[in-house]
């Protein structure tokens, strides 16, 4: 068996690898990046909090914060985001923070 190392140094970079699994459009890529990158400042369990949010808008250029609802939704339909006791929170293979994912493809 093969092995390949992918270092993916930026939260980014991180994500853009990821997309292929999940299928997000460049806007939706581009909106969860922020929420990962303002995450990583906020450290809030929640990562669709309204303060999250309103950086997160600032960030893409949505005037109105309330706007990224339909894209957290979007988001979480594509399993992006996840419900765990009524917070949303990353994928666990999208969280920046899991180490040494392992991915066996079979054939």
């Amino acid at each position: 068996m093969e092995t390949i190392t992918l270092k993916l140094e930026s939260t980014s970079k991180y994500l853009q690898f990821w997309n292929s699994f999940f299928g997000l459009t460049k806007k939706e890529l581009e909106i969860l990046i922020a929420f990962a990158e303002v995450n990583k400042v906020t450290e809030e369990y929640n990562i669709c909090s309204t303060d999250n949010k309103k950086k997160v808008a600032s960030i893409v250029g949505i005037g109105d914060y309330n706007n990224l609802n339909n894209y957290v939704k979007k988001l979480k339909d594509k399993k992006v985001f996840e419900i765990k006791k009524n917070n949303y929170v990353l994928n666990k293979i999208l969280d920046p923070n899991t180490k040494n994912i392992k991915i066996n493809i079979v054939r």
